[in-house]
C-alpha cells in the first residue's frame, strides 16, 4: 500500500495514537483546501502534524467553487497589483509543477456585439493585456496558458455556437486554468501530507481548543478525547468564528447551476458575460472534462451575495436561478430555461468584514492571520488559488513565533500525488476522464481493473464512473461514509437525479467493506 493512502484502519490508529499520548507540533483544524495546504507545509518542513476534520474532507467551500485557477484579473481592475501578482504566481505553481494534473488551460470568450459600452471593451483589453503581462512574469508558459486574442465572428460562433450572431462583431479571448476537480485537489493535497507523516483524521468533530488541548469528538465511534500541539492552526473557513471569536467575516454565497453541455452546443470555450450596470462582475458558462459517454456538464456561475447566516449546506435558489439565466440569455441567440438545469449548489466564500459596508463582490479576497499569543492562529479569508501561500504564511509565522525547529518551505516544487508532465500524463494507456482524476495513478487503475474485471462495470446503466472508482475512493482516497465517496469523491452531489441512482449501489459497497 502506498505511503500517501488514507483509509480506516490508518485513520483509525492515527486517531488513537493522537488521543492516546502524542503531542504533536502543529495541529490543525479543518480539511478544506487551506487547512490540508497547511498540513502539507508543515509535514515537508519536518514537523510533525495532525490534521482534524468534523466531515469529510472538502466538505464545504473548497467543493463548490467555480474550479477556476485564476490569474487574478479582477484584481487588477480594482488596483490590487500584488494581489493579482500572487494569484497568478500560484497558478503558474499548480500547472507546471505540484497538479498539472488536475489542471488544464481553459479558453474564456468575452463577446462584443454592437451597442457594447466602450469603456466596457477597453476595461476588458487593458484587463487581458495586462493578464497576460502578469502571466508572463510569473513564469507560465505560454504553450501552458497562450496570451490573449482578439477573434472575429465567425470563430466566436465556433468557439459558442449558441451565441447571438445579430450585431456580434467578434470578441476576446483569453486563457485561464481551470481544475478538473476541486475535491479531488483537497483530496491530493492531503494524501501528499500523508506520506510525509501527517495524521489526516476525518470525521473528528473539534468541540473546543484550550491553550494547545483539542478537544475531539469520533464521528464515528462517539468516543471524545484530547489531541495535544505546540500550536492550533484553525482553518475552518466560514466557520472559524466558532472557534475564534476573533474572525470576524462577512460570508458571500456563489451559486452555481449544473446544466446540460447540449444546452450550449459543442463548447470550444467558456463563455464570459458581464453582468448589466455592474462594474467588474461577470457571468461564466464554464464546459467541465467531458464524461465517459462523451456527453458534457457546464456550470453557469456565479452570484456574489452577502449571506446573514452560515449554512453547513448552502443551496442555490429561485433567485439565484433566474439571475444567472438572465445574464447569459442576453447574449445568446438560443434561450436557456430551467429545463436546462439539471443541478446546482452553492458555496460560501469567507471574505474578511469591511466596516464601510463594501458590497460582498468588491470585499478584497486578502487573506489574514490572528495569533492569540498562546499557540492559536486562525487563518481567514484568501482563495482557493492562494492556497499554498497561505500555507507556507501560516507555517512560517508558527515557526518565528514559537520557535518550532523547522526546514524551508518546499511546496511550490513538491508535486501532489499523481502530478507527472503533461506529455506523460497524454501517453498513459487509460481514458481521459480517468487521467483527468487520476492523474498519474490512472495508470494504477487501469492495472487493478484488468486484475479484477468485475471493477470496470459501471455503478448504473450509463454511468460515468465504475465499481473501481468506488473502492479505490475508499481504500486509497479517504473515505469513510456512503456520503463521502457519492459526494466527495464521485461528485454526485451536484445532480440529484444521477446521486439518485448511484447512493444504493456505493451504500451496498460501503456496507459489505464494512463487515468483511
Amino acid at each position: 500500500m502506498r505511503p500517501s493512502a488514507l483509509g480506516q484502519s490508518r485513520r483509525d490508529r492515527d486517531l488513537e495514537t493522537l488521543l492516546a499520548s502524542e503531542i504533536v507540533d502543529v495541529v490543525v483544524v479543518g480539511g478544506g483546501i487551506t487547512g490540508v495546504g497547511v498540513a502539507l507545509d508543515a509535514a515537508t518542513r519536518g514537523l510533525s502534524v495532525a490534521l482534524l476534520e468534523r466531515a469529510d474532507l472538502a466538505a464545504g467551500t473548497s467543493r463548490w467553487s467555480s474550479k477556476l485557477i485564476h490569474g487574478g484579473l479582477r484584481y487588477l481592475a480594482t488596483g490590487d497589483v500584488a494581489l493579482a501578482y500572487e494569484s497568478a504566481r500560484e497558478r503558474a505553481v499548480l500547472m507546471q509543477r505540484t497538479a498539472p494534473h488536475l489542471t488544464r488551460a481553459l479558453p474564456m470568450l468575452m463577446p462584443n456585439h454592437r451597442g457594447t459600452p466602450w469603456s466596457e471593451l477597453a476595461s476588458g483589453r487593458i484587463g487581458f493585456a495586462a493578464g497576460s503581462g502578469l502571466r508572463a512574469a510569473a513564469g507560465t508558459s505560454r504553450s501552458v496558458l497562450p496570451p490573449p486574442r482578439w477573434v472575429r465572428p465567425a470563430r466566436a460562433t465556433a468557439l459558442v455556437p449558441t451565441l447571438r450572431r445579430e450585431d456580434l462583431r467578434g470578441g476576446m479571448v483569453n486563457w485561464e486554468g481551470q481544475l478538473t476537480d476541486d475535491a479531488r485537489l483537497v483530496v491530493a493535497v492531503a494524501r501528499t501530507a500523508a506520506a510525509y507523516g501527517a495524521r489526516i483524521v476525518t470525521h473528528a468533530r473539534v468541540t473546543g481548543i484550550d491553550h494547545g488541548e483539542v478537544h475531539v469528538h469520533d464521528g464515528l465511534t462517539g468516543a471524545a478525547g484530547t489531541v495535544r500541539g505546540r500550536t492550533v492552526v484553525n482553518a475552518t473557513g466560514v466557520w472559524a468564528d466558532r472557534l475564534d471569536p476573533r474572525a470576524e467575516l462577512r460570508p458571500s454565497k456563489g451559486a452555481h447551476l449544473v446544466m446540460r453541455g447540449e444546452a450550449f452546443g459543442e463548447l470550444g470555450s467558456a463563455l464570459v458575460v458581464p453582468v448589466p450596470g455592474e462594474r467588474n462582475r461577470y457571468v461564466f458558462v464554464l464546459p467541465q472534462v467531458p464524461r465517459r459517454d462523451g456527453t458534457s456538464r457546464v456550470l453557469v456561475g456565479l452570484t456574489d451575495d452577502a449571506v446573514d447566516a452560515v449554512a453547513d449546506v448552502p443551496q442555490a435558489d429561485t433567485a439565484d436561478q433566474r439571475f444567472l439565466l438572465e445574464v447569459v440569455n442576453s447574449t445568446l441567440e438560443r434561450t436557456v430555461t430551467g429545463d436546462d438545469v439539471i443541478g446546482s449548489f452553492a458555496g460560501l466564500r469567507p471574505l474578511l468584514a469591511s466596516a464601510d459596508g463594501t458590497a460582498s463582490a468588491d470585499l478584497s479576497r486578502r487573506h489574514r492571520i490572528l495569533d492569540d499569543g498562546e499557540g492559536l492562529l486562525t487563518i481567514v479569508g484568501g482563495k482557493l488559488t492562494t492556497y499554498r501561500r497561505m500555507a507556507a504564511e501560516v507555517v512560517d509565522h508558527l515557526v518565528a513565533s514559537y520557535r518550532l525547529v523547522a526546514g524551508a518551505c518546499v511546496t511550490a516544487r513538491q508535486p501532489l500525488v499523481g502530478a507527472i508532465p503533461r506529455r506523460r500524463l497524454a501517453a498513459i494507456p487509460a481514458a481521459a476522464v480517468d487521467i483527468a482524476r487520476y492523474g498519474g495513478e490512472a495508470a494504477d487503475v487501469e492495472r487493478w481493473v484488468a486484475s479484477d474485471p468485475d471493477l470496470a462495470t459501471p455503478l448504473y446503466d450509463g454511468a460515468s464512473h465504475r465499481l473501481a472508482d468506488v473502492v479505490w475512493a475508499m481504500r486509497v482516497e479517504g473515505a469513510l461514509t456512503t456520503e463521502d465517496v457519492v459526494d466527495g469523491r464521485l461528485r454526485l452531489d451536484q445532480v440529484p437525479e444521477e446521486r439518485a441512482r448511484a447512493e444504493p449501489v456505493v451504500r451496498a459497497i460501503v456496507e459489505d467493506r464494512r463487515s468483511a
